[in-house]
């Protein structure tokens, strides 16, 4: 069930960093600042992959698009990623993830533990350039930051949401081979519908409360647009048992080769009074919206677990004009997160405050202030 707390205070705080042999960097080791921290330097520096290094222990993956193998820097086998974690209560753990070849390997204070338990630990919202894909994109990024975030206050999400992976690969592999008998596909399709119930409920539920978080956020950023709506899909008609679903579709899915319906097809959308469809929004629109979305999902974290999460803020001026700059800014500040930024130079918005600024250049970090 979804756990709350009703005091907010500081978020958690990552205390050190230490990358080996991820992109351009061979060993590096950062200790970091309970607030803003800033990583500056020329295009290609190896700024975004600090970042992607802190988001790879929050989510088992990386926010930039490409095979896991470009992850690895040149001529190494493969590469870690260390932290040393605080919770808001004061908390410490060790976080290891490391990839070698196709295998990977997450670490709790030191013992081997499974990527759900590693990723549970911490959490990491980042807004870089390719986050307008979570409004413009397909439906797949959609899903993912509603199940982070589900994941995050539900702690028996994952188990229905395995099952429900390993039911729709072997469903799948039956479409495909094309012989399987009727009886065969009855398993996997009750298995299905039974996980896909408990997910559409689940993510319902964290809809409901993710709501007003998501109207505060768009007020904030796009009160232009006026009212805000979001409407959800979960994935097979609505009002219609799975399971009888499935089995109707049976045929036209084996021309297809794969499950058309279920909670792998779910989406959701937003709409505003003055932009119904998302393809009345501009560019800069989907970014803020984009942004929107994500600063509703860390108050919403915030609210429920008691600390914000770490937040992520890759090549801010860039993407944010400086008025929406400074307000997420003050946002951040106000709540206590602590704040991972990178740039060319050192953003506006953050010249007046008391900021850990770092330089980076060639994969190498060296701390300024």
């Amino acid at each position: 069930m979804l756990r709350r707390r009703a005091f907010v205070g500081p978020g958690m705080r990552l205390l050190e960093l230490q990358v080996r042999h991820l992109r351009s960097f061979g060993e590096t080791r950062v200790e970091l600042a309970p607030g803003i921290n800033v990583f500056h330097g020329p295009n290609g520096a190896g700024k975004t992959t600090l970042l992607e290094a802190v988001f790879l222990l929050s989510h088992g993956r990386s926010f930039r698009s490409g095979a896991r193998e470009a992850l690895l820097q040149r001529g190494a086998e493969g590469f870690t990623v260390f932290a040393e974690w605080e919770a808001a209560d004061g908390w410490r753990h060790r976080l290891g993830l490391g990839r070698e070849k196709s295998r990977w390997e997450a670490r709790l204070d030191g013992e081997l533990v499974s990527l759900g338990t590693l990723v549970r630990h911490c959490a990491v919202i980042c807004f870089e350039p390719g986050s307008h894909a979570l409004i413009a994109g397909g439906a797949e990024e959609r899903r993912r930051y509603l199940d982070w975030g589900v994941f995050h206050v539900e702690q028996d999400f994952l188990a229905p949401w395995r099952r429900y992976q390993r039911a729709l690969k072997q469903r799948n592999a039956l479409l495909r081979a094309g012989t399987g008998a009727p009886a065969e596909y009855l398993p996997w399709e009750s298995e299905l519908a039974d996980c896909a119930e408990a997910i559409d409920a689940a993510r319902r539920r964290y809809l409901d409360l993710l709501r007003p978080e998501l109207v505060a956020a768009m007020q904030g950023l796009l009160p232009e647009l006026g009212e805000v709506e979001l409407r959800y899909r979960s994935g097979w008609p609505d009002g219609v048992p799975l399971a009888g679903h499935l089995a109707a579709q049976r045929g036209r899915d084996q021309a297809r080769g794969h499950t058309g319906a279920g909670s792998h097809r779910a989406d959701w959308e937003l709409g505003f009074a003055a932009a119904p469809q998302r393809e009345h929004l501009s560019r800069g629109q989907e970014k803020l919206t984009a942004l929107g979305c994500l600063l509703a999902q860390a108050a919403l974290y915030a609210r429920l677990r008691g600390e914000w999460p770490v937040i992520c803020l890759d090549d801010l001026a860039s993407e944010l004009d400086g008025p929406h700059q400074q307000a997420v800014v003050d946002r951040l500040v106000a709540a206590g997160a602590q704040v991972l930024v990178t740039g060319t130079e050192l953003p506006p918005a953050l010249a007046p405050l008391a900021a850990r600024v770092f330089h980076v250049e060639q994969g190498r970090v060296a701390g300024l202030l």
